[in-house]
């Protein structure tokens, strides 16, 4: 079925040194109660949170949503994910009027890259960010993604509320990912001193060792095989299907898909819902590696049925 998208919300945000890191939007279109939803970020222990996240509820059209998670990284990461989190929702609208979803992205994307690109104030040569969004429209979903942040999807199955996972990890163990880095010049190899994680350095340089493949920014990496194009699928929502969870690689990197669902599913207050998966994650942090240093941790959750469900009662 054809689905009618109004293009008359004016989404972009201004100001990107002063608003929160986690932005939550209500549009006022037609009488149609939300459902709800939570945006909460925390900054980790490496300086500033380089993370930017937000929940647009009433995107588009009355039943639609822009969800979307941004890590930054490099010295001007917080700016980069800033910059995406404020541009590409009214972006990505613009776009969507002359073209169906996955070009209206792609395109947004790009569009989006260049305006980073033009910045006076930060250079991005090495800073960027992943992103992961996600649009409901209706009873559709179009998923994009762009490095290591994930999206996951709660529905009930015979065996209780199960994740389905709606994105790849774009990191340079995926084999596709690395063709291309290599064929580009790129390097990819692991750090002696973090020889479980493979990264992506320049040619002839030891710099600047991305974790993951495909970002915002890091200009002189763009030569190398680090794209801005994202990966885009789609699903259709079905009754069973609870709620949408995306998060950083911070939260990813300590908590299963699993284990998400099951935080979100013991919260008492659905309002509560981001913050919950973004304290276990600080606590898995601290129990799992005492001595690292935290990652920022940031989540939004998104709500798909008005009713009350039993799975979202506390447990015993």
């Amino acid at each position: 079925m054809a689905i009618e998208v109004s293009f008359t919300i004016d989404v972009q945000v201004h100001g990107y040194g002063c608003l929160e890191h986690a932005l939550h939007i209500q549009a006022a279109i037609g009488n149609r109660r939300h459902p709800v939803g939570s945006v909460h970020s925390q900054q980790g222990a490496k300086g500033v949170n380089q993370d930017s996240a937000v929940l647009y509820q009433g995107y588009g059209i009355e039943d639609g949503a822009f969800c979307a998670v941004f890590d930054g990284h490099g010295s001007n990461g917080h700016i980069v994910s800033r910059v995406v989190r404020n541009q590409l929702p009214s972006l990505l609208l613009n776009q969507r009027k002359y073209m169906e979803w996955n070009e209206a992205l792609v395109s947004a994307f790009k569009a989006t890259d260049k305006e980073i690109k033009l910045l006076e104030n930060a250079d991005c040569s090495f800073s960027g960010s992943t992103a992961v969004v996600v649009v409901k429209q209706g009873e559709d979903l179009i998923i994009a993604n762009l490095g290591d942040s994930r999206a996951i999807l709660g529905t009930i199955t015979e065996n209780g509320v199960q994740a389905i996972q709606l994105t790849s990890d774009l990191k340079p163990d995926v084999p596709s990912e690395v063709d291309r880095i290599k064929k580009a010049n790129g390097r990819v190899f692991a750090h002696e001193s973090q020889p479980h994680i493979q990264r992506v350095w320049l040619p002839n340089e030891d710099v600047p060792g991305l974790a993951m493949t495909r970002a915002f920014g890091d200009f002189d990496m763009k030569s190398h095989g680090i794209i801005v194009t994202p990966e885009v699928t789609h699903r259709r929502l079905t009754p069973e299907d609870q709620f949408l969870l995306l998060a950083c690689d911070g939260v990813w990197d300590v908590l299963s898909n699993e284990e998400v669902v099951s935080v979100v599913k013991s919260v008492k207050n659905k309002e509560a819902a981001g913050k919950a998966v973004v304290d276990e994650a600080l606590a898995a942090w601290k129990r799992k590696f005492p001595s690292a240093k935290v990652d920022d941790c940031t989540a939004v959750c998104l709500f798909l049925q008005d009713r009350e469900d039993s799975l979202l009662l506390p447990t015993t």
